[in-house]
């Protein structure tokens, strides 16, 4: 074999260790993929998730893309309205067939921390935080 194969070789061996994967122990969580849409609210009850809950209950309901037969049921949510930089956490307790892909329904009381019902539609960002 030639020297150059020989250093050649070392090298190539060199950048496999520095291109190895490392433990993740300690490092910060990656950022939330975070989805905007239109924020709307509507009068709760029993929803698809199978649950009855109360206008004062802090939920949503999703769209039927993203709600994939319920498996989303229970998750939080952080919400933010993105005009007054207002934030909340919600829980997914319904679908929302007429919601476009990244629009929620939000529960009264959850639509008051943000904004005002009189509004009707907050433009809105969130995100699953569980």
């Amino acid at each position: 074999m030639s020297t150059y194969t020989i250093l050649f070789f070392l090298f190539a061996l060199a950048l496999t260790a520095f291109a190895s994967p490392v433990g993740t122990e300690g490092a910060a969580p990656l950022e939330k993929r975070a989805r905007t849409g239109r924020g709307t609210w509507f009068e709760v009850g029993l929803g698809a998730c199978g649950k009855t809950n109360k206008d004062s209950d802090k939920i949503i309901a999703i769209s039927s893309n993203i709600y994939n037969s319920g498996a989303h049921c229970d998750k939080k949510v952080k919400i933010t309205n993105t005009a007054n930089g207002k934030t909340a956490t919600a829980t997914v307790r319904d679908e929302c067939p007429g919601c476009s892909s990244n629009d929620i329904d939000m529960s009264p009381s959850l639509f008051e921390e943000l904004g005002d019902l009189d509004t009707g539609v907050l433009a809105v960002s969130w995100y699953f935080t569980s």
